[in-house]
């Protein structure tokens, strides 16, 4: 035989030298969730290894990160009932949370790169991303809130704005807003397509951030998260974001929609990012606690499988595993 492709998988210095997709811990973002307190590292039940941190514990898990090689954390606040309302108000406070949380983290790591969400619904008493208006979210009410949020996020020192609510047109105003308060060089990474997905639960049970049942109150997402089933859809929401000022282009969940990923690598010069949600992070741990799956081989490969299909960077649950893997 003149073609024996096993040549090339015979030893693993041949396999690194063919090797077509890179994975290192600098494609890794680590999603922290943060919450009020002091010294607290409180568990998830949903996600084996994930705690939500006081703001002092958040310095001391991205210092780990950071020293493994993991340039990015991104934030995610739990907010008490007492601070959230029907419009999100406590999300532009500059004392509030987050901002605390990034003026900590900017101080103790200048060199990391601190990403922040933009959206209401950790601040909303509705559990929506926009603000809800006669039983429906309410598409250009919701802008203003989000562009404030954004400029304070960029007062704290956040490196770069991440707008996931789906609202239409948010990234425009967004960047407007930015740069008219002196803040040009903050980036916005653009959920440019976040499904309606199944795979959020263990998210918003850890930040107590999911719809709110009562009257005229959606009980759902869809009518602003996109269809799971479409994937041309995705690339208007590309062509728009990107004629509007996104810098980075995000497609959530991961896994299940690694075709959507390629499609948008193939459509944009811009840096394409993959979220690897809750839910794929919690199905690994399950498995791999029933002996089913080897969790870090498996968490590497779903990983490597996100690259492939065209992601630049990765926000994963498992960044601090991976990058411990990765370095031997």
């Amino acid at each position: 035989m003149r073609h024996r492709p096993r040549r090339n998988r015979a030893s693993p210095g041949i396999r690194a030298l063919v090797r077509e997709t890179s994975l290192a811990p600098s494609h890794l973002v680590l999603p922290l969730f943060i919450e009020d307190g002091h010294d607290l590292a409180s568990p998830i039940p949903a996600m084996p290894g994930v705690f939500r941190w006081s703001v002092d514990r958040a310095v001391a898990a991205a210092r780990e990160a950071l020293e493994l090689g993991v340039p990015a954390v991104a934030l995610f606040p739990r907010i008490p009932d007492a601070l959230k309302d029907a419009t999100g108000s406590a999300a532009a406070d500059l004392g509030g949370l987050t901002q605390r949380a990034v003026r900590a983290l900017k101080d103790a790591l200048p060199e990391l790169v601190v990403i922040t969400d933009v959206a209401l619904d950790p601040y909303s008493s509705d559990g929506h991303d926009g603000v809800v208006e006669r039983g429906k979210i309410a598409n250009d009410a919701t802008l203003p809130r989000l562009a404030a949020m954004a400029v304070a996020q960029a007062t704290a020192g956040a490196d770069v704005v991440a707008p996931s609510d789906m609202m239409d047109g948010r990234v425009a105003v967004i960047r407007d807003a930015l740069d008219a308060a002196g803040f040009s060089d903050v980036l916005i990474c653009s959920y440019c397509a976040k499904y309606a997905s199944a795979f959020y639960g263990p998210f918003r049970s850890a930040l107590d951030s999911a719809p709110k049942s009562g009257a005229g109150i959606p009980t759902d997402k869809a009518t602003y998260q996109m269809d799971p089933a479409n994937v041309r859809e995705a690339l208007r929401e590309v062509a728009l974001d990107e004629a509007e000022g996104a810098d980075w282009l995000l497609i959530k969940p991961g896994l299940p929609y690694l075709d959507v990923i390629a499609a948008v690598r193939a459509a944009t010069p811009l840096p394409v990012a993959a979220y690897q949600v809750s839910g794929e992070y919690a199905m690994l741990r399950a498995a791999a606690e029933r002996g089913w799956v080897d969790y870090d081989r498996g968490l590497l490969e779903s990983l490597t499988a996100l690259r492939r299909a065209g992601a630049d960077l990765i926000f994963t649950y498992g960044a601090v595993d991976a990058a411990r893997r990765l370095n031997g």
